[in-house]
Formats: C-alpha cells, sequence, structure tokens
C-alpha cells in the first residue's frame, strides 16, 4: 500500500475530487465526487449516493482512479489501486451515520480506494510522474 502525507491529506480535504472507471464495454465513465474523504492513511474513499454508471462500472469489476486538483496552485495529485465496495459491514454504518449528520442522501455503497500508486498532477516536468508505488 502507498501511504498519504499530511500534505496530500490536506489537499485531498481541501480540492474536489474526480472518479473515472471503465464500463465492460471499455466506456470511461468520469465524475466529480464531492463526499470523497481520507478514511486512513492508505484508503480513500467516497459515499456512492446516485448508484449509477461508476457504480454499475465498479460492480463489474472496473478499476477506480481518483484525481484531485488545483488550477490556481496548480498542483494535484492521482491515486490509483484497488477498490472494495462497502455496503453491510462497519465502514457502511459509520458513512450513513456521517450522511444523517450532514443531512445528505444515504449511500447505496461506500466505494474504498486502497491505494497502491500516487502520482503527481503539478504542472511541469513532474506531471503525471508516479511518486509512490507499492
Amino acid at each position: 500500500m502507498a501511504t498519504l502525507t499530511e500534505e496530500m491529506k490536506t489537499f485531498i480535504e481541501n480540492n474536489l475530487g474526480w472518479i473515472s472507471t471503465v464500463s465492460k464495454d471499455g466506456e470511461l465513465d468520469l465524475g466529480p465526487k464531492m463526499s470523497l474523504f481520507v478514511l486512513d492513511d492508505n484508503h480513500i474513499a467516497y459515499h456512492e449516493r446516485t448508484a449509477g454508471q461508476a457504480y454499475e462500472n465498479l460492480k463489474n469489476g472496473s478499476p477506480l482512479v481518483i484525481a484531485f486538483a488545483n488550477l490556481e496552485k496548480k498542483q494535484g495529485y492521482r491515486f490509483r489501486g484497488t477498490v472494495t465496495l462497502h455496503s453491510d459491514d462497519a465502514i457502511y454504518e459509520e458513512q450513513v451515520k456521517v450522511a444523517e449528520e450532514k443531512g445528505t442522501k444515504k449511500p447505496a455503497v461506500i466505494p474504498v480506494l486502497e491505494i497502491t500508486e500516487i502520482q503527481n498532477l503539478a504542472s511541469g516536468p513532474t506531471a503525471g510522474k508516479t511518486i509512490v508505488k507499492d
């Protein structure tokens, strides 16, 4: 597993993230997820509320890629790894409580990415370069 730095965690908390999945037919699905959060030093998760195409793709074994960027700072990160869908365990129940507290829709599932690779998305010569790979 790759480990998030404190700087990365703060960046994630303060910037909009986007997820990418792929359908069985190879069609890319890309969209913002305002519920993305750091679960722990090695995992990023989100509340899947729409249960739409990205969720279908994940159920069918699609990889999950998560990226965060800040245009003003010209900085960003991309995270790759393996995804686990949580719908009937402690992680799910805890996040249902979070959704209730925030007054948001109950999630259908909590996708959790176990990070195995972190890439730099900062503008310049290191753009797209791997920072850490497990």
